[in-house]
Order: C-alpha cells, then structure tokens, then sequence
C-alpha cells in the first residue's frame, strides 16, 4: 500500500484480516504470507487448512507418504508402501531392500544362482545348458554335434569322450590319427614292417614266409614239423537212383564272406600262392608231407536257375533221407583220396530276363569255382611217374567238376561246416520255408540282426552263435566254423578269438620252433615280450640282460639310464633326443614312436602323444556358412605357425561372424595373434584383431565385402585357439543385423552369451540367416523350446522396428 507521504509503498500483513484465512498459523512475509500447521497436522492442498498427521488420515497425495518405490491408499484411510519386483519392505515398512532371491531353494535354478539388482539369474556347470524355462540345466549331448569326435563319441553327464578304431591313437583331444606301429620296436616284426591305415604287417626276405604269428619268418615250407595235420577240404560225389549229388567238406582254413544280400563268397583251404586277401587270415599250415609238383588248378562256371544265392542250412529230413541213400547208391572214382588243397566259390545271383514276352524276371545264379589239388610224393611210383601223376589226378578232377555240374543242375550239392550241410543256392519256394529274419551268419537280438562275434560260429542247425571249442579259435565275425589250433596239446579256452588264446603257446620271454610248448628261455643278451615266438630280440651293442627269460628291452643292462622324450642308442651306448616328430612317454627304451597322422611336435625331446599337433590350416572359403578354426584345435595350436584364411562370399552378400571364445596366451606379450581384414596389405580396413583369450562372446559383421583372415603364432607358450563360424547374408538386411549385433542386451545376460556358444543354436540362427525362407521350417513352438523369452522379444523388438519403420 502507498505510504502516507505518497511517495513509498508499504507491506500489508493478511494476517491482521481474519488470520489471512489460515486455519491455524498465519506468517506474514513482503508482499506476501503463507500458512502454517501447528506440530501434529500438516497443510492440505489448499495451502490454508491443517489436516491432522495421522498414518489413518495419510494420502498418497501427500509428498510425506514415505514410501520408497510404490504409494497405495488403503480402503480405510492411510497408505500402504510398496516394494517393485526384486524388492522387498524393509522393517519400517517404507523403506525397500534388495530380496536375494538366491537364498530361498537357490531361486528355483538346478545349478547356480546369481542374485542382480531386482532379479536373479540361473545359471549352468560347464557342460551344460539353460532350458528356456531359465531353471532348468540340461546335459549337452556334445556327440549330437558335427565334427565332435573323428572317429567314436560317448556323452557322459556334462562331459563326453572320443576312442578312436583299432590302429589309431587319440591327439587334439578328439582327432584320431594312424599309429604307426613299425615305430615301436619294428612292430615286433622279426624282418621289415610296413605300416598301413590302421593297422600294419611284417615282411619277410625272399627264400622265407610269415609264421602263423605274423610277425616271425619261417623257411620257406608248407608245414610245421611237429604240428599236427591240418584238416584237409574233401570233396565227395555219389549217384543214387540216377541223381547225382556232392558234398564239399571245410574243416578248416575256411572263409565265409556275405558281399551283398544274394551273394557271397566261400573259401576252403590255403592256396599254395596266398594272394593278399589270404594272407591276412591266420590259415593253419598243413602237415609235412610236402608235394613233389606245382598243384593242379581248375577253375569252373556253373547255373542254377530260378534260385538265389542264400547259403541256409538243409532241412533235417533231407540229411536223413541222404544218408539212407549215400549207403544203397554206388559212389564215383573222387571218394576215397578227394583231398582239396584250395576251393574258392563265389556264388552271385542276378534277375534275367525273358526275350520277347512280357513276363516277370527270372532268377540266375551263378557259382565260379575254383580248384588246386597237389600231388604227393607217395603217389608215384615205378610205373606211374609224375607226368602220369598229375594227368591222373587232372582227369579225376575233371570227372568230379563233371559230376558236381550235374549235382548243381538238380541243386544237390551241399557244402559242410561244423557237421552241418548247407545248400548253397536255393528256389524261391525253399526259401520262403524257412522265414530266416537274418542272413547266414546272423543271429536275431531285441529285433536286430547281430553278426556272429570272434570266438564264435554260427550253427545253422541250431539257429545261433556258438562258442568256439577248447583247441579251436574264430578271429573273423560271422562265420559258420572254427580253425583248429596249431597247438598239439589241444588246451585253451573255449571261445578263443585268434591263435594266441589257443594256448600252449610260448610265454614271454621264451621262444620255440613253431611258438609252442616245448619253449627254451631267451638266453642272456637277448628278450622277448610277447607269447608264441620263435626267436628272441637282441639287446644289441653287446648288452646283456639282468637275468635270463628277459621281457623287455628294459631288461637290458645299459650304461644309462633314459629318461622319457629319449631313446637309447645301442652303438653310441647314448641316450639321444626323440627327434621332431616323434616321442617316448616311457623310461629306458630304445625307440621313439612316430606322432599319428599328420600331425609332429614343436620341439625334439617330446614326452607324449599330446605333444603331437596337427599343422594344417587355412583355406579358401566362400560358401553361406562355414568356419575357421586354429590347427589342432581343440588340442592346444603347434608353435611357429601361420594359418591364412580368404572368405570370398557370393554377390551382393556380406559377412557375420561370431567368436564364441578364444584363448590365446598373454604370457607372451601378443605373440599369438589372429586379425582379420580387408586384404594382407597392412593398411587395409580392419575388422577384428586380438591376441587375448576372452571366453565372453562377440558377434560382429565384416566392415568390408570380404575378409582376409591371419592366426599367427610363435615359439612361446600355446593355447586352445579358437573355432569362429562364419554365415553371409543378404545385403538388404545389413541395417538389421548390426542393429541386433551391436545391441548391448545380446551380451548382457549369461543366458544371452550361451546362446552365442551353443553350436546347434548358433546354426539354426545362420541357417536363417543365410537363407531367411528357412525361418518357416520352425515353428513358433520349436521356436521356444531353443531360446528363452528375452532372447526371442529382443531379436522380435528388431525385426518389427526393420520391417515396419513407419508405425
């Protein structure tokens, strides 16, 4: 208000008039005032009247509710707080505190539980994985993979294993590679050895051959001198009431080998020039009646119509009613001396057709035989000389293939193993008869047909496999006998898989004649450490061993002792260094075992088989998907390597890449180094390099077209590497992708970083990619089943906001 000298202005105080229409306290301030509650109440709305403070009276209008995160009003008047999810009141019911919920049954999750700000978050044990339920762990069956293993795969629970076949060796922790065993000690061969895949043989000099063993050379002859005859195949032929028939007898030396569904082939005996596929059988030698001539060799062709090349058992009745015949009929000339040296039949069925009619096709088969039968000494005599020998027995030899074409024609030629007869062709109507669910062989297990094991043969008679008898052995699946043993004792177990468990075989550290009892010791100087040997190894350098009946070159007494990654040089008496390439896990020997494979080792001296790394890498690559992976991987990387990869992808497409994990040693100040770029030129555009093990993932797209890729590592310390998959996409979809790739929330989440490292997920995503039709060939529900909620609204949030930029 203006003062009294007209001049000044002065304060007027609302208070004087009615309180300034507080309802309690009235304060006057310049040119203003304000009302004020006594202690107890507090100011309403209005800014006038006082409301009593009261928690019944309190609103969440009020900005002295006190809740920390959520005000409600009560039904009755107050307020409640509340607390947002993850949180929980504290004592003084406004106040909110983090709820671990960890603590409470680990949250729900089977393995780990990490508690966060608000939330919680589950997590697996390595090997393992996350259902989209977020809960639950899962055993990762790491076999279900591509390129898991080389060779055998076994998943445990959260691991798995790698074998490798026989003959191989395990390296890089799931590759297999070779052995080569004439590396260690020769293979054991008494002469030469050579390796092969998987396996290997020993040679022997010209003038000697390979003992039953495989790997002693024995003169040049067809028998043992003190074994026992080997049976011989026999060859009979009778004619009873007009009809010819013929029985061929294999007791031993016998080979069953089924090449198709109607067909097989069949061998008897040993022939007197093995070709390979003999040799690699352990045929019994024959006794020493040696023949005086090269042996007689025929060979036939033979057809059966309308019949099938099944070898099956012939029906009792038949057995019965032949024998009945076999005693009344008369018998051809090939009956009392039809000794067979060698029988190969190959019996081969095929479907011919009828000319001129259109009818249905009708069965052939056709049997290729093949005969030696040598001449003995005691056949000639004065008045029959060899020449006279030998056309002898060519006629009657020509006289059974004669009658034998006749007994096929009737097909009433019958082929006995084990003391049963088996036709070796049969019509269509016989077969039928007898509704085998398995071929000859084969036994029926749980539904399947199982190949009868080594140890034992199939009895067609009985329908099943059965154990070889003491004093025989089977070294070969699915055959219809067992070979005698070599052995003259007769001993061994029942069930025996090769010679050596035919027993009375010669122990470690003895030799004999023929590997058999009776054994000398190895003398003094010398050793052996295996059974059924016909020499022992000398230490050589003029070493002798400790004792006699010595078993290992180890027994030798040498003037050092080598450690392992060494081997003993018998001329020097030096312990030298395995060289590259090899290495000897083992104390005191005096070889060193060549790494498997492909693979060598970085340094000379090397101490085992995972020392051994394969060297190869890089390549051109320019398909939708692929990968690049460090040499050996996932074995630790060999030293002083360099691997350069090209990814050249197909027009107007670019390059995604995803590094799940890779490990690379820091200890050696960046030595090891994997980059990738535009081109080799330095200078180029770069768009990934790192010389760090990282185990969190990271996807990224190539900042140019296509991507020159180096690993270098050097002669330091090695690692795991890496395995880095690759998908080009469409061009079009450049904005998207990195939209979704450079999104923090891919990685923020343990459950989003696992998804980046499982294989099958990461393929099903890049097979998207790289062809988008092949989204449709998932389901919505398949598509939940394979990635949890936050991952699936993230991706769906990108593709909208790409597709539909405008609404």
């Amino acid at each position: 208000m203006l003062a009294h000298d007209g001049h000044n202005c002065l304060d007027v105080d609302e208070c004087q008039d009615n309180n300034g229409g507080c309802q309690q306290i009235c304060v006057n301030t310049m040119g203003s005032y304000e009302c004020q509650c006594k202690e107890g109440f507090f100011l309403s709305d209005n800014q006038h009247t006082c409301i009593h403070r009261s928690i019944e009276g309190m609103n969440c209008m009020n900005k002295d509710h006190g809740c920390a995160h959520i005000c409600r009003e009560t039904p009755k008047g107050g307020v409640a707080c509340e607390c947002r999810p993850g949180f929980e009141l504290a004592k003084n019911q406004k106040d909110c505190k983090y709820i671990d919920e960890c603590l409470v049954n680990n949250g729900g999750c089977d393995h780990f539980c990490r508690n966060t700000v608000g939330s919680f978050e589950c997590s697996c044990q390595k090997g393992y994985k996350l259902l989209t339920d977020e809960r639950t762990c899962q055993d990762i069956d790491e076999c279900s993979f591509e390129r898991t293993c080389d060779h055998t795969c076994i998943n445990y629970p959260g691991s798995f294993e790698c074998l490798c076949h026989k003959g191989y060796t395990l390296y890089g922790l799931t590759h297999c590679g070779d052995i080569d065993e004439c590396s260690i000690s020769n293979g054991s061969c008494d002469y030469g050895c050579l390796n092969t895949m998987g396996s290997y043989e020993c040679v022997c000099p010209p003038g000697k051959k390979l003992h039953w063993n495989k790997k002693d050379c024995v003169e040049m002859v067809k028998c043992l001198p003190n074994a026992k005859p080997a049976p011989k195949a026999q060859l009979v032929c009778s004619k009873t009431g007009g009809i010819e028939s013929c029985f061929l007898s294999c007791p031993s030396n016998t080979l069953f080998v089924p090449d198709s569904e109607n067909s097989y082939t069949l061998s008897c005996g040993v022939p007197v020039q093995q070709g390979k596929a003999q040799q690699k059988r352990n045929a019994t030698l024959p006794s020493c009646a040696d023949s005086i001539a090269p042996p007689i060799k025929q060979k036939a062709r033979f057809k059966i119509k309308d019949a099938k090349c099944h070898l099956r058992p012939r029906s009792k009745e038949k057995t019965k009613d032949a024998g009945k015949q076999a005693v009344l009929g008369g018998q051809f000339p090939c009956t009392d001396n039809c000794q067979v040296t060698f029988v190969n039949l190959k019996c081969d069925s095929s479907k011919k057709k009828r000319r001129g009619r259109k009818s249905p096709s009708k069965e052939v088969s056709h049997i290729t035989a093949e005969f030696e039968v040598e001449m003995k000494s005691e056949e000639v005599s004065d008045t029959c000389n060899i020449d006279c020998v030998r056309k002898r027995m060519e006629q009657k030899l020509q006289t059974a293939i004669k009658t034998l074409r006749k007994s096929i024609n009737k097909q009433q030629f019958y082929i006995q193993f084990s003391g049963t007869e088996y036709e070796v062709a049969q019509k269509p109507a016989k077969a039928t008869e007898g509704h085998e669910a398995c071929s000859t062989g084969q036994v029926l297990q749980d539904g399947k047909c199982v190949t009868c094991s080594t140890g034992t043969f199939y009895s067609g008679e009985h329908n099943q496999c059965v154990p070889c008898s003491p004093g025989t052995y089977q070294d070969t699946e699915g055959q219809l006998t067992c070979e005698p043993c070599p052995s003259n004792d007769g001993q061994g177990v029942a069930g025996a898989r090769n010679v050596s468990e035919c027993g009375g075989q010669c122990s470690p550290g003895h030799y004999s004649s023929d590997g058999f009892k009776p054994c000398r010791v190895c003398p003094l100087g010398t050793y052996q450490p295996e059974p059924g040997r016909t020499l022992c190894f000398p230490c050589g350098g003029g070493l002798v061993t400790k004792y006699e009946g010595a078993v290992s070159f180890q027994d030798c007494e040498t003037k050092v002792h080598c450690s392992p990654g060494h081997y003993y040089n018998s001329t020097t008496h030096r312990c030298i260094r395995c060289p590259v390439g090899t290495y000897q896990p083992e104390f005191g020997q005096n070889y060193c075992i060549t790494c498997p494979g492909n693979t060598s080792t970085d340094f000379d001296g090397s101490t085992n088989v995972t020392h051994c790394k394969n060297q190869h890498c890089g390549g051109e690559l320019g398909d939708y998907t692929g990968y690049i992976e460090s040499p050996n991987y996932p074995g630790d990387y060999p030293a002083n390597v360099e691997c350069i990869w090209n990814i050249n992808p197909p027009p107007k497409r670019r390059i995604l890449i995803v590094v799940p994990e890779i490990f690379l040693p820091i200890e050696d100040e960046c030595g090891d180094v994997l980059v990738m770029r535009k081109s080799a030129s330095p200078t180029s555009i770069t768009t990934y390099e790192t010389c760090q093990t990282y185990e969190r993932p990271i996807a990224f797209t190539s900042r140019s077209r296509k991507l020159w890729i180096q690993f270098k590592s050097n002669e330091g310390n090695s690692g795991k590497g890496f395995q880095v998959p690759y998908v080009t996409y469409d061009e079009d979809y450049q904005q998207l992708i990195e939209d979704i790739v450079r999104d923090g929330r891919l990685y923020a989440s343990e459950n989003h970083q696992e998804i980046l490292k499982d294989k099958k997920l990461i393929k099903a995503l890049f097979d998207v990619l790289a062809h988008p039709q092949n989204y449709f060939k998932y389901t919505a529900q398949e598509s939940k089943e394979m990635f949890p909620r936050s991952f699936i609204k993230l991706l769906r949030s990108k593709v909208s906001r790409f597709l539909r930029p405008y609404k």
